[in-house]
């Protein structure tokens, strides 16, 4: 099944130009043929094409239904960006197939890279969300300070994974919460006293193996990590 995306949920869809060029050309499809959609919020409809136009294809919805979330958890994950912005958005690519919910993107002390585009990541997104059929878009927050993010509320399981020595959990071993946060620091951890901060706050340690990981990839175990154990 291809799936397509559509913010508009009412009786017609009319696909961008790039969509439409890709459903009539590269697809082949004609009017008659039925196309699949998500709105990202668990919303799935089947539309009919009205008009094949490789510029402005339009559809007329025929049928729609609720999709239940296709993982049974709700994970944030709050990570500092990498220098390299190509690993970043793998990170977000790869933990949209497993399964998140939210991505804060978190600036830190030692942190190299302090703006994203935020556009061109929700793009990566909605296009894993699209190969990986799911039916619900992942939120990405705008871009936060860490210290400002930790005077925020939050509900259930809340984590800090670093490398420094100290008293740890192993991640696979805590007890699986309705709603976890996890924060990933950037190249060179977070600081002793971030670490500190994030302990005053009510975050746990946690370890999650023995090796030393590279951000994006501490941050993909991490969504593995409670995947697996859902």
């Amino acid at each position: 099944m291809q799936l397509f995306f559509t913010t508009n949920t009412e009786k017609e869809i009319i696909l961008s130009a790039e969509e439409s060029k890709h459903a009539t050309k590269s697809l082949r499809k004609k009017e008659g043929d039925i196309l699949h959609f998500t709105d990202g919020k668990g919303g799935f409809y089947k539309a009919e094409i009205t008009l094949a136009d490789s510029r402005k294809c339009q559809l007329t919805i025929i049928s729609s239904e609720k999709k239940p979330k296709q993982h049974n958890y709700h994970l944030h994950i709050a990570i500092a960006p990498t220098k390299n912005m190509d690993r970043f958005e793998w990170f977000l690519e790869k933990a949209c197939e497993i399964g998140i919910d939210k991505i804060t993107p978190i600036i830190c002390e030692r942190s190299e890279r302090k703006v994203i585009k935020t556009g061109r990541c929700n793009r990566i997104l909605l296009s894993a969300m699209k190969q990986s059929l799911k039916f619900h878009l992942p939120k990405l927050n705008e871009v936060i300070t860490l210290k400002d993010f930790l005077n925020q509320d939050f509900e259930g399981n809340k984590y800090i994974a670093h490398c420094e020595d100290g008293e740890k959990k192993e991640l696979k071993q805590e007890k699986v919460a309705e709603k976890t946060l996890i924060l990933i620091g950037p190249e060179g951890d977070f600081s002793t006293n971030e670490i500190k901060m994030a302990l005053q706050n009510q975050f746990k340690a946690v370890s999650l193996g023995e090796s030393r990981l590279r951000t994006e990839t501490a941050g993909l175990v991490s969504v593995h990590t409670i995947c697996v154990k859902n």
